[in-house]
């Protein structure tokens, strides 16, 4: 019932574009449920909207360990790889 809560809050503050926010009501969900695939590719968009390419790519890719197949990991983890490319492009050209 909390996770509930706590899931629903997260996805407000996503509405609203207060990811940072959005984040930590998601990581005090995976305290309760660290099964539940939502809450990782829910925070990993979060992750991307906020550059933390690193972060979002763990959390899709511990999605895809549990569920092979999730489309939202594996195109979420694709941006987080492109992010993550075009960082290092920007990194070489300074």
């Amino acid at each position: 019932e909390k996770f509930k809560t706590l899931k629903n809050e997260g996805n407000d503050f996503v509405k609203k574009g207060k990811y940072e926010e959005a984040v930590n009501k998601y990581s005090e969900c995976m305290k309760l449920n660290n099964e539940e695939c939502t809450i990782y590719t829910n925070r990993a968009l979060c992750y991307l909207k906020l550059y933390k390419y690193e972060e979002a790519k763990q959390d899709c890719d511990h999605v895809l360990q549990i569920e092979d197949s999730n489309i939202k990991a594996f195109y979420r983890r694709a941006l987080a790889y492109k992010g993550l490319q075009v960082r290092k492009k920007n990194m070489a050209g300074i």
